[in-house]
């Protein structure tokens, strides 16, 4: 196992903290969803980001605890192709919402895994799984630098608002191409950037958390899972962000909104990212 250096180190621990945090918020019962309209779980103001991302049945279809859980930037698991019989990965599960909703959607015959660093996250995801009835799901603990499967065992690898938290992204999509199945899917969403983005944010832990300030831009997107081997790559954006959307977000996290927002108006965007792993390799 490689050594991680010591800025590596400050976010991945920073990142397990405050994941760590909100799942013990969620587990106390005083949390609310960012899926929603309500201040997050994470303790930050809800940001335009992480709201009103799954359905009314998709909800219904879960445990609340695990919306309440949902930190993420989209919905993979609406714009994946998932089939009855696949294997799927998620990057970075948290509370296992998106595992659950792959889970029914690959059904009996098919695996649902969920990767998490934070202990908290896993028993919070544990428990939704006990309270979902699906057998057909497991949480594994690790980091998704580091994939504890084998090679080519997983038919799709989605992600939720995870790949930008790693300060090794090209580690991790090496390693969700090893762990991809030939001919698998990456289906992953995440917050990229458009033009360069301003130091202040760029060096806020804290909004690095929040996926932004480790966001990368579109183009080098293209060009690490390029790298990686992917082909078929695409960057689709789903969201753009204005600085009125994310005003209270970023004041939130200690940025002064006026003096940046002509650097960063519409620059951040949600998008969803797909490629394929080569049937021969």
């Amino acid at each position: 196992m490689t050594e991680k250096t010591a800025p590596d180190r400050t976010v991945t621990e920073a990142v397990r903290e405050k994941y760590g945090e909100a799942a013990r918020h969620v587990l106390s019962g005083k949390a609310t969803s960012c899926c929603g309209t309500a201040p997050s779980a994470s303790g930050l103001s809800c940001d335009p980001i992480t709201s009103n991302l799954y359905g009314l049945s998709e909800k219904a279809s879960i445990p609340e605890e695990a919306v309440l859980a949902s930190l993420g930037c989209g919905n993979p698991t609406a714009l994946a192709k998932l089939e009855p019989g696949q294997v799927v990965l998620d990057l970075g599960s948290g509370g296992g919402i998106d595992v659950l909703l792959s889970a029914r959607r690959v059904g009996p015959t098919g695996k649902a895994y969920g990767l998490d660093m934070t202990d908290e996250m896993l028993a919070l995801a544990r428990e939704n799984q006990r309270k979902s009835g699906l057998s057909n799901v497991e949480f594994l603990k690790g980091t998704i630098e580091e994939i504890p499967l084998p090679d080519a065992t997983v038919d799709v690898v989605i992600s939720n608002c995870v790949i930008n938290l790693s300060a090794d992204k090209d580690r991790v999509l090496r390693e969700a191409f090893r762990v991809l199945k030939p001919g698998g899917q990456l289906a992953v969403s995440d917050v990229v950037t458009k033009g360069e983005i301003p130091a202040a944010v760029k060096k806020s832990v804290e909004l690095w958390i929040g996926c932004i300030a480790g966001a990368l831009s579109e183009d080098e997107y293209l060009s690490k899972l390029s790298a990686a081997g992917f082909v078929g790559v695409t960057v689709e954006a789903t969201r753009v962000y204005s600085v009125a959307d994310a005003k209270d977000f970023l004041t939130s996290a200690g940025i002064d909104v006026e003096t940046i927002a002509p650097e960063v108006d519409g620059k951040f965007r949600s998008a969803f990212v797909r490629a394929t792993k080569p049937a021969t390799v």
